[in-house]
């Protein structure tokens, strides 16, 4: 699977870019041990070396925000994920769990700081392509109960079959990774001040973790 960003939105975005890499022969489970003790020993490293206070002002989560406020998205409200979990854990609050599968990948997330988008290959139709959204277009993205209506101004990737992200913060329903999910493609999401370079890092990492933990 390859990745095609529109001309137009390198052009009014110059730097956005993402990176795919593509995992399979997993076996994902609710819960894994190994897992269940890595988790501490990471959130607390997380609390040792970060401030609730200051974690908005850290460079990529900056970059990330920055770029919310340019496609017309709050990140006081909506805030990218990597931030809004380390938020949770720095307030004290446990890590949202999911299956192994998604755990593995926000822990990646966490440690880049970097947003991550996964999806199931089974239900991916073709190459990616990353545009703005048309104005009226319809989304179903993982926990909605009905579609959104777009209004133009976001950026979304879509396959062959529709859209699979509203970038760089919702994934579809119809490609959501599940615990039947056995080859993942990951999508380690850049916005303008990211370099290429740190979105290759994330990927490995997210490679690694899912790896370790869904094997």
């Amino acid at each position: 699977m390859r990745l095609s960003v529109d001309p137009s939105l390198r052009e009014a975005f110059p730097g956005l870019d993402a990176h795919l890499v593509q995992v399979g022969g997993l076996r994902v489970a609710e819960r894994d041990e190994r897992l269940d003790a890595f988790i501490p020993v990471l959130v607390q490293e997380f609390r040792e070396h970060l401030r609730l206070e200051t974690l908005k002002d850290e460079p990529r989560l900056r970059a990330y925000r920055d770029f919310y406020w340019r496609v017309g998205i709050d990140p006081t409200k909506i805030r990218p994920a990597s931030e809004a979990l380390l938020r949770r854990v720095l307030q004290g609050k446990e890590l949202p769990r999911i299956n192994t599968l998604v755990d593995a990948y926000n822990l990646a997330s966490m440690k880049t700081r970097i947003a991550i988008a996964a999806f199931d290959a089974a239900h991916a139709r073709g190459d990616l392509r990353m545009r703005l959204a048309h104005t009226g277009e319809s989304f179903l993205g993982i926990g909605m109960d009905a579609p959104v209506t777009l209004k133009g101004v976001e950026v979304v990737c879509e396959d062959d079959e529709g859209l699979v992200a509203i970038y760089p913060y919702r994934d579809s329903h119809r490609t959501r990774v599940t615990t039947a999910t056995t080859d993942t493609v990951f999508m380690t999401c850049g916005v303008p001040g990211i370099p290429a370079p740190t979105l290759f890092e994330a990927a490995e990492t997210t490679r690694e973790l899912v790896e370790r933990f869904c094997r």
